[in-house]
């Protein structure tokens, strides 16, 4: 007797109201085949490797420190370069990131940028609308039918000639999130392998097409075992879709600490499809916090803002970075300038411009071949920082920097600050917390705080804040003592002054009280939530 076949992939939880228009344009039969065949290949791999995150977090707990890996010397020791860069993928100076919206999808194509990094991940709250509707924008896209009208402002959005645009590099969701929507076998599908998976099935042929390819940031990873994993699917789709081996090209996101030890053993499990690194600061912060959470005092980081990329234990990050990718024959991406200019205040864009350009100017001259920014009014400044050092050439990759010494310690001499804990630094860390997470429970990712655009990881590092200072004792510049009760009263005066400041209507209509109890659970609890996106996802409705 025959084995019974798979049961299918099934869509489940989505009202018949809330079902996107032209959902089965995505869903075809064909490419929930594919959904499910990655799902039954890869996810119980994934499943192994979220638990060995458990485990190496249970180490750091244990040691208080980590190393580069001696089992894989002979990687980092090895004479190895990644494979050659696509023509698309050869001059990134300047990379605009955002969601997938219909808006975003226009503007940042044609912001001037080399690149737009579509970000499924935490610029986008994963509400079913945003999965299905990114995915759309996107094939719009290709095929050059995506341009609309407001209804609402009148205004016209219709791409540029193709020549103009950005190429795309899509950033699916992290490997710890699942899709609640799409179930196989009793079991939720990978969020990581539902961007990717649609994305690729639908759009890989028509990218080789106009002379591109699928290209990926991948998010959140922490070790070359995981990039290892992303290896293995690209190998598989590329093979079930008929796409020739190599066709696929990813940058790594080097935003953990543990992966910071591993970078070139990420590059290379990955080095038939590497196409480089890039180095982040919130996220990156945050997994320092969320690992070295109980290790004490000398790994407490003063506010956030005041952590920039010139602390010494970040620029150690940095420039391994670069040494690494260039050694490698890899591009190297700086981070994120969020900037959100003011059409009011002509002083606050001049003095924030000065900032954002002297940022870039230093990851020009440490060698980095592009850098991100939030809003199209930076990419002129970005470029103008990029063409000083590149000029014609579209990357430095040939700059190596065996200048670049860095030990084990010095990426994480947190101690090495000289800055404090303030008090406005944990009402900063409330104010965005509070801010950011009712926005994501309305379906919003990527969210314009004061002056500048946030996503999930200022979130996630503003919670991580609040809990390692409370848990550490820590004593603000005002003499105070940071305990949950402190964290509640900041947190209710906050939500009174937002209330007062928007009115009582739009408060009643918005999702203040939810947003204020869920941070205080994340940032209060005795047990730390790995990701806030995952209580958060519970209570996102969509």
């Amino acid at each position: 007797m025959s084995a019974p076949a798979p049961s299918p992939l099934e869509i489940v939880g989505v009202d018949p109201g809330q079902r996107p228009e032209r959902q089965d344009e995505v869903l075809t039969g064909a490419a929930l085949e594919f959904v499910a065949a990655l799902h039954r290949r890869f996810t119980p791999r994934r499943d192994e490797l979220l638990t060995r995150r458990a485990e190496k977090r249970a180490e750091i707990a244990r040691t208080s420190t980590l190393d580069f890996l001696p089992e894989t010397a002979h990687v980092r020791e090895g004479d190895w370069k990644v494979a050659d860069c696509p023509p698309a993928l050869l001059d990134r100076r300047v990379e605009i990131t955002g969601p997938t919206d219909r808006k975003m999808t226009i503007n940042a194509l044609n912001s001037g940028a080399k690149v737009w990094l579509a970000d499924f991940e935490d610029a986008s709250a994963p509400t079913w609308e945003n999965v299905i509707g990114g995915q759309l924008n996107l094939t719009d896209a290709y095929e050059r039918r995506i341009d609309f009208t407001d209804e609402r402002t009148g205004k016209s959005y219709a791409l540029r000639p193709a020549e103009e645009l950005a190429t795309v590099v899509v950033r699916p969701r992290g490997w710890h999130m699942d899709e609640r929507h799409l179930v196989c076998d009793g079991k939720p599908v990978p969020g990581a392998l539902v961007d990717f998976g649609l994305y690729f099935f639908h759009n890989a042929q028509r990218l080789l097409a106009l002379g591109k390819g699928p290209y990926f940031y991948l998010p959140k990873t922490e070790s070359h075992r995981e990039a290892r994993l992303w290896n293995e699917v690209f190998v598989f789709a590329q093979d079930y879709c008929g796409i020739p081996q190599g066709t696929v090209r990813a940058t790594v996101l080097i935003e953990t600490i543990t992966a910071a030890y591993e970078m070139e053993e990420i590059l290379y499990e990955l080095r038939d499809h590497a196409a480089g690194l890039n180095a982040g600061r919130w996220d990156y912060l945050f997994s320092i916090v969320k690992n070295f959470r109980d290790a004490g005092s000398r790994f407490v980081l003063p506010d956030r803002n005041a952590v920039t990329m010139t602390a010494p234990f970040m620029r150690a990050y940095t420039e391994l970075l670069v040494r690494t990718c260039h050694k490698r024959g890899a591009h190297a991406i700086g981070g994120m300038a969020a900037f959100i200019p003011s059409r009011k205040d002509a002083k606050v864009n001049e003095v924030a411009f000065e900032k954002v350009r002297a940022d870039k100017d230093r990851e020009a001259r440490d060698g980095f071949d592009g850098s991100w920014v939030a809003h199209p009014d930076l990419v002129p400044v970005a470029k103008a920082s990029f063409d000083a050092v590149l000029g014609e050439r579209p990357n430095q990759k040939g700059r190596l920097r065996e200048d670049v010494d860095v030990k084990a310690a010095d990426l994480i001499a947190v101690d090495s600050l000289e800055a404090r804990p303030t008090f406005e630094g944990l009402r900063n860390a409330v104010q965005v917390g509070i801010r950011y997470i009712e926005a994501w429970l309305r379906g919003l990712g990527a969210v314009a705080i004061f002056n500048l655009m946030e996503d999930a990881a200022t979130a996630e590092i503003s919670r991580s804040q609040i809990w390692q200072w409370i848990n550490a004792g820590v004593v603000l510049d005002t003499g105070q003592q940071v305990t949950a009760e402190l964290a509640r009263q900041v947190a209710a005066d906050e939500l009174a002054a937002i209330r007062e400041e928007i009115g009582e209507d739009a408060f009643a209509a918005g999702r203040w009280q939810e947003a204020h109890d869920l941070l205080l659970r994340v940032a209060l609890d005795e047990t730390y939530e790995d990701f806030l996106t995952t209580p958060a996802y519970e209570q996102l409705r969509g």
